[in-house]
């Protein structure tokens, strides 16, 4: 069973963005002296217009505050929400930073028992709150293997996700090594409502999504009335920019600081290299990535969130700049390598 949460309202970009009135519409925003090139955008737009797949959906581009492309595709607008899948955890792992800030949750070097209770004292206890943000728990999950006891699908499958969570053994100890898993995520937001005594979808209401405008969402809600806070968050492509501008702007929204700027750097640091064992990523912070992407001869360090699918929040700090990409190509890996070519193209565009 599944519950799904709809807040209705005004959909809009809190962190300084200035939206024209044809961006309501399906065509491109236009902000002169941006120091992009139009043309080049155009150009890329027209070409994935005409792509075989029809699963592109949007492109957001912010460049110092201020929306200077935008463009839907395949049937998508502004005010479509759209599941952004695994680009929740780098949401989630931000509202652990909330949790962590008002003293809910006191340090990521807890012991995850602290704040899940019933959890086996077979070794798990040793695995800290830091251990989840960095996807090294120790834990028999990887959800690249589909015979591993963690893998997201068992999970999935699951009519009680904490009794499965905590049914899956120890594979190593906690802090040794890197493994992709939704079961880390799904946890991670498990401890925040627990410490917070609220949802998790109501907790980012509150202290994330309310203050930079973010007005409607939905968020999946499982069995025994979890959210799952390892994805199938769906929210707009201008929403997905104004949580990439949160991070561009070091946790500070309209002159306020929102999260810590300790927070934010942990998340943005190069933690875990993982270049072995993602083709798009050279390292893991607290749940989202880094990457130096090539362009014209010289690396650009990239941070970003990533989605099933191709859904990106990239985050560009030495251009200013952030990139939303909506994309529906789940489960194909195309979604993921078109989603990297709209990146690069859009960096070269920047004059």
């Amino acid at each position: 069973m599944r519950r799904a949460v709809l807040l209705c309202g005004g959909v809009a970009l809190s962190f300084g963005l200035a939206i024209s009135a044809q961006a309501q519409h399906m065509g491109t925003t236009k902000v002169a002296g941006a120091g992009v090139d139009v043309a080049a955008l155009e150009t890329l737009y027209a070409e994935m217009e005409r792509e075989e797949h029809h699963d592109l959906k949007g492109v957001v581009i912010v460049r110092a505050g201020r929306v200077v492309s935008e463009r839907y595709f395949n049937g998508d607008s502004a005010e479509t929400l759209h599941d952004i899948r695994s680009a929740t955890k780098s949401i989630t792992s931000l509202l652990m930073g909330f949790a962590v800030q008002k003293g809910m949750v006191h340090s990521v070097h807890d012991s995850i028992a602290a704040y899940l209770p019933g959890l086996p004292k077979d070794g798990r206890e040793r695995i800290t709150v830091e251990d989840l943000l960095t996807m090294r728990s120790g834990l028999d999950a990887d959800d690249t293997v589909a015979t591993s006891p963690g893998n997201e699908d068992r999970l999935d499958e699951s009519t009680d996700w904490i009794r499965a969570a905590y049914a899956v053994p120890m594979k190593r100890a906690p802090g040794e090594k890197y493994l992709y898993c939704s079961l880390n995520a799904f946890l991670t937001g498990a401890i925040v409502e627990n410490a917070t005594h609220m949802p998790l979808d109501e907790f980012a209401k509150a202290n994330l999504f309310g203050p930079l405008g973010i007005t409607k969402f939905r968020w999946r809600q499982v069995p025994v009335n979890r959210t799952t806070g390892q994805g199938n968050l769906e929210i707009t492509a201008r929403d997905a920019a104004a949580i990439g501008g949160l991070m561009l702007n070091d946790g500070v929204v309209n002159g306020r600081r929102l999260l810590s700027h300790e927070w934010i750097a942990k998340s943005l640091a190069s933690e875990v290299a993982i270049s072995d064992s993602d083709p798009y990523a050279d390292a893991y912070g607290w749940m989202w990535y880094t990457r130096a992407a090539p362009v014209g001869g010289r690396k650009i360090e990239v941070h970003f969130a990533s989605g099933n699918g191709g859904n990106k929040i990239y985050i560009v700090p030495s251009l200013h700049m952030v990139v939303a990409i909506m994309s529906s190509a789940y489960g194909h890996g195309y979604g993921q390598r078109r989603s990297q070519e709209i990146l690069l193209r859009v960096l070269e565009a920047v004059r």
